[in-house]
């Protein structure tokens, strides 16, 4: 029982004990060198091609524009081209709505593809007023005056290789 009362009253004053504690302190000295280089990122030059729209607008011309931009030089250019067949179906349409509806046909007859649509319906275009076969014959009488295919121009590769060899070059001065 000596040895039980003994661990009853040793062991918790040996758990108060105070805990051993080492102290060191160190001293050091660091020296640097060595160089900064610092990187500034923008956004890169943008040519903006200038806005032509064509939507909801009462005119009859299509919009055409463009740009280049390189690290020193933007250009930026744009245009606009009449559409004639558009102009050809507003006069028509003006004509037909005034009350001119032979007018309006005469308008129209102007494009060959509808001549010819107008002649195989059996209603051949009006002739300096004169409507019906009379129309026909008078057309037949004089051919010259008959509308001529629209003439589609081919692509040519030199011209286009040339054009683009001059912009190069021009813009190489610039630079």
């Amino acid at each position: 029982m000596n040895k039980a009362l003994w661990l009853v009253v040793l062991l918790p004053v040996m758990a108060m004990a105070e805990p051993i504690v080492t102290d060191s302190t160190t001293k050091s000295t660091v020296h640097t060198t060595g160089s900064v280089t610092t990187t500034l990122k923008s956004p890169p030059p943008s040519a903006i091609s200038p806005s032509l729209g064509g939507s909801n607008s009462d005119s009859c011309t299509i919009g055409v524009a463009g740009a280049v931009q390189t690290q020193i030089l933007g250009i930026s250019a744009g245009t606009t081209t009449r559409d004639l067949n558009c102009e050809r179906l507003k006069n028509a349409k003006t004509l037909y709505d005034m009350g001119m509806k032979v007018a309006a046909v005469s308008v129209l007859c102007q494009d060959l593809r509808v001549f010819d649509a107008m002649i195989m319906a059996g209603t051949p275009c009006p002739y300096n007023g004169i409507i019906g076969a009379d129309a026909k014959i008078a057309w037949e009488n004089d051919e010259g005056e008959i509308p001529q295919p629209e003439v589609i121009t081919k692509f040519d590769s030199k011209e286009f290789l040339l054009s683009v060899g001059g912009a190069v070059l021009g813009l190489l001065l610039l630079l």
